[in-house]
């Protein structure tokens, strides 16, 4: 009940303080994404989705109801397994987690979004002075490899993506070096939150597993860090 509450009192807030109320189908609705273990952070990031395209598409007519939002919510559900390594019942069931899906963007374009992410990350000024000298030698490496991305094939394409793979670690040890230990608390706890649904469906070594992943999707939303590996 406190979960379809929540999504309630935030669908209201988004809806300019217009109550629509979650019951019968629509609470049905919301209970099956309690149930699949959505977390209410990832739940509002779908409903705030679903609001601002409306929002795009000029005046608002009417409020936007729960069931708009379904398709929005699950995609940010999606999104936030594969971030984890957590893609469905059987993940949760297993001793470890299932690898996440390949992306279905192209190489040089996730290339393009990194470096674009990287800068805005500085721009922002969301990250200290400690990043600099790792953004820039990352934005120079992948710069190069973005001019010949969309040539390579075969062996060299599998040998960019494994120091795709090497850049991220390097760039995750650097954000987590600049945490201090209150930073390190609130997304630790933040943590625990998000995967409090799961705690008791995973073996405990899963589990750490996919905490500690989590911290570290927390941390790159933080600090506005993209994914470099593909």
């Amino acid at each position: 009940m406190d979960y379809c509450r929540d999504i309630e009192a935030y669908l209201c807030q988004k809806n300019d303080g217009h109550l629509i109320r979650i019951a019968g189908p629509a609470f049905g609705l919301v209970s099956a994404w309690e149930a699949q273990g959505v977390p209410i952070k990832i739940a509002f990031a779908g409903i705030d989705r679903c609001v601002e395209r409306y929002y795009r598409k000029g005046p608002r007519r009417r409020p936007v109801r729960i069931e708009f939002c379904e398709a929005d919510v699950l995609d940010a559900f999606d999104e936030w397994r594969r971030a984890l390594g957590l893609s469905g019942p059987a993940a949760a069931a297993a001793d470890a987690p299932e690898a996440p899906e390949r992306s279905s963007s192209s190489l040089p374009a996730h290339l393009e979004r990194v470096v674009t992410r990287l800068s805005s990350a500085r721009a922002m000024g969301k990250v200290g002075a400690s990043f600099d000298a790792v953004i820039d030698r990352i934005a120079a490496e992948l710069d190069v490899a973005r001019a010949s991305a969309r040539g390579v094939r075969g062996e060299a394409r599998l040998a960019l993506i494994a120091r795709l793979s090497e850049i991220d670690g390097e760039l995750l040890q650097t954000a987590r070096a600049s945490l201090d230990a209150d930073m390190r608390e609130s997304l630790h706890g933040e943590a625990d939150t998000e995967l409090a649904g799961y705690r008791d469906r995973m073996a405990p070594g899963a589990f750490a597993r996919i905490r500690e992943a989590a911290v570290d999707r927390l941390l790159r939303e933080r600090l506005g860090l993209p994914t470099v590996a593909f």
